[in-house]
Order: structure tokens, then sequence, then C-alpha cells
């Protein structure tokens, strides 16, 4: 049975649609808070991490759920209607209350529900793909969910860029056109998954059709591209019945490494909104360009990393790519003024993050046996996600008590200090095989 490409694209309208969602999230809840409640940057910060604590209980609980489900319309199907439904909902009261109110503790409780909403259907969004895509076409049909995950990025950018207007006071900024174009959005991505993509009755389908198909919705399979994809863990890294001291030492250096350049690369596009106003004195949406910039440059640069990590392998690729970005960080911290050279600066960031994204969490699960990849799986996202609670707070308490020019120095430090941990780790750098497929070069973890 081959990929079916049509019914994948439609499977990825559901990451496309919660990809919409947290770039408003991101990038203009912050500016919310900070600007039309008075809240300072260290309490932003706070409740900007609230997204990544609750996804470490919500995202395995759902997807524990999910698996046991079966309904009439499938075991995925489900949580994400409902989950869409009440959280296009939320969505609405929440930016309404924005527009009418200035009670903090009524949005902060609607913010909390929608988070607790969107968490609620994320896993079982992801695990759709798996369930309806046999085993060794995962790779490939993940490289398009990603993809599609991009393009629902790049849309609320462009709505931002397009539709809001910041009045002459950022707390009086009308948000409602382009929550509206977001919540359209979701509820139309959705409804065309849910009439092209009969779940309930593709799952027999596939699973009869291949004879490799776990039949559990996991994400990882007995795909006929692991004996390339991950080439045996080599000898240098296991002995006997266990793990020798060195490779749990480079595991520890590359989980590190994990959580410092997520701290430096989460800041930046947490503050960025308002970097571009306080610093620059720049409103309307002003940012999107430099973050859209950044978003097109790393899918573009997918392909090349590809073959140049096939070529001088993972490790030193990551160290390029780190390299890149601090570069960049620095000379932007030198920027008095908004100027055009910023979106080079971003597209290099972009470039850099796309060339760590594409070989770290490879590098981590080289370290594992096959049997494990899970768990070495769920210590990447532990570390990444940590990062992302730690730094909206640490950062923005720096914002808040010293200057908003702390930014691009904060990520710089930590983007060094990652380069630094990243060169002590000596394992799980075997060079990648080339992809079989331009597609598969987009298949990273983020």
């Amino acid at each position: 049975m081959k990929l079916n490409y049509k019914r994948t694209i439609l499977i990825g309208l559901a990451f496309m649609s919660i990809c919409a969602f947290w770039q408003f999230y991101d990038n203009e809840i912050p500016r919310i808070l900070t600007y039309h409640f008075g809240l300072g940057e260290t309490w932003t910060g706070a409740i900007m991490a609230l997204d990544n604590i609750l996804a470490l209980f919500l995202l395995p609980i759902f997807g524990l759920l999910s698996d046991k489900t079966n309904t009439k319309i499938g075991k995925r199907m489900p949580f994400i209607l409902i989950g869409t439904a009440v959280s296009v909902t939320l969505f609405a009261i929440l930016i309404y209350i924005a527009k009418i109110s200035t009670n903090l503790l009524l949005f902060i409780a609607v913010l909390f529900m929608l988070l607790v909403s969107m968490g609620t259907y994320r896993s079982p969004a992801v695990a759709l793909m798996p369930e309806l895509t046999p085993a060794k076409h995962r790779s490939k049909a993940n490289a398009i969910i990603n993809l599609m995950g991009t393009l629902g990025a790049v849309y609320t950018l462009i709505m931002i860029k397009v539709l809001l207007k910041s009045a002459a006071n950022e707390a009086d900024t009308n948000y409602i056109p382009l929550m509206l174009s977001i919540v359209c959005f979701m509820i139309i991505t959705i409804l065309i998954l849910f009439i092209t993509v009969p779940e309930k009755k593709l799952m027999p389908i596939v699973r009869e059709g291949v004879d490799d198909f776990d039949g559990e919705g996991g994400l990882i399979g007995n795909d006929d591209n692991s004996k390339t994809s991950n080439p045996g863990t080599s000898k240098s890294t296991q002995q006997d019945n266990g793990y020798t001291k060195n490779v749990l030492k480079s595991l520890s250096f590359l989980l590190l490494s994990v959580f410092l350049w997520f701290a430096a690369y989460n800041a930046v596009t947490t503050a960025f909104s308002r970097y571009v106003t306080e610093v620059w004195d720049l409103h309307n949406g002003a940012y999107a360009d430099c973050l859209m910039v950044a978003t097109v440059a790393a899918v573009l640069a997918y392909l090349p990393i590809g073959m140049i990590s096939s070529k001088i392998g993972r490790k030193l690729t990551i160290l390029i790519g780190i390299s890149l970005m601090s570069l960049c960080y620095i000379a932007a911290a030198l920027m008095n003024s908004y100027s055009p050279v910023m979106n080079i600066y971003f597209a290099i960031i972009g470039i850099g993050w796309a060339a760590i994204n594409v070989n770290s969490y490879p590098m981590v699960v080289e370290m594992g046996r096959s049997e494990v990849i899970g768990k070495y799986t769920g210590l990447y996202y532990t570390f990444s996600m940590a990062a992302q609670v730690f730094t909206p707070i640490f950062s923005g308490f720096l914002l808040e008590h010293v200057s908003y020019r702390t930014l691009f120095p904060y990520a710089f430090f930590f983007s060094c200090a990652a380069f630094i941990t990243m060169l002590l780790v000596k394992h799980g750098d075997v060079k990648p095989q080339k992809k079989k497929s331009i597609l598969e070069n987009f298949d990273v973890d983020d």
C-alpha cells in the first residue's frame, strides 16, 4: 500500500488548525497581558509558561484516552471535534473579555480553560496520522504534517499583518477581526477533515492492507526505514547489558543543550512582539514579518540541511546552526532601530533552528536501544518543555526589571552555553543516510 498523499494532507488539517492558534497565543497573548491588563513581564512570562506546564500532563493523558476510545466516528475524531468546538468558543470569549473588560482574573480563568481544551486534543490530532498511515510511510507522512502545521502558523502571521491595526494606545488594540479570522480558519479546516477523512471506516482498511501496521496508533512502528533511520546504536554506545558512563555523560550534555537552545529561541519568539514596540517603536503587527521570514527560511532549509548532515554529521551541523543563531542574536542586540537587514538575521536564525531541529532528536534516540525509543523521546520533550516553562519567566523578569534590551543578549548567552555543552557530546553522531525522498527531510520533531 502506497502513501495516500491526499488523505495525509487532509489529516494534516488538524495540526494546521492547532498551529494557527498557537502562533496567535505565543505572539499576541503576551501583548494583551502587558498592554491591556498592565501586567509586568515576570508575571506575563509565568502565565505564558502555563501551556507547557499543562502539556506535560494533558498530552500523555489524552493520548492514552484516545487510544482506549471507540466510537462510531473513530478513536481520535471525537476529541478533535469536541476539543476544537470548545476551544474556538473559549477563544472568542477570551478576546471579547479583552475588548470590553479589564478584569484580569476573569481573563486568566478563561485563558486557563482555553489552554486545557487545546491540550485535550493535540495528542489525538497528532495520533490520527499514524492511525491511518502504514508504518513504513509514517516518516514521509509526518513530513507532510509538519508542513501543514507551518502553513497554519504562516496563515496567522499573515492575518496579524493584514488585520491587526494598533490603536494610538496599545491597550485599545482591536483583536476581534484577527480572532474571527483564526476561529473561522480552525472551524473550516476541522470540518473539511471530518467530512473527508472517515476515521472509523479507514482504520480496518489500513490495517488489513499493511502487514506491519501496529494497530495502536503509535508514532513509532515497525517501519521499513528503521534499519536505516536508526542504523544500529554503535558499539561505542552500548556495552553488554547497559550503557557506559561516557554515553550517559553525552546524553546528559545533549539534553542540557536541548534545554539551553530552547531557552534562547523561545525567549525571542515569545517576547519579540513586545520588543519591537518598546525598543523600536513599531506597531500594527510589524514583528510578523521577521517571524514569518524565520519560519519560511526554516522550512526551505530542511532539504539542504538534511543533505549537509549526511555529509558532515549531525553534531557539526548542530554546532554550525548554533553559531549562526548566536551571531544573529548579538547582531540584533546592537540594532538601535528597525532595518530590513533584520529580516536577513531572522532568516539565518530560522536556518540555524532548522539545523538543530533536524538533528538533535535523532541524536537523542541514537543513544538508546530500539525498545526504549519512547523513553528517550520523553526525555527530549521533557527538557524542551522545561526550557519553555523556565525561559518566559526568567527572561520576563529581566525585561521588566532591567531592560527590554536584555532580550537578545539573553538569547546569545544561552545559545553560547548550548554550543559549549554540545561540544562535550561524544556519542550519537552517526552520519545519517540520505533521505529516500525530498519530503523525508521535513520529518522533524518540534
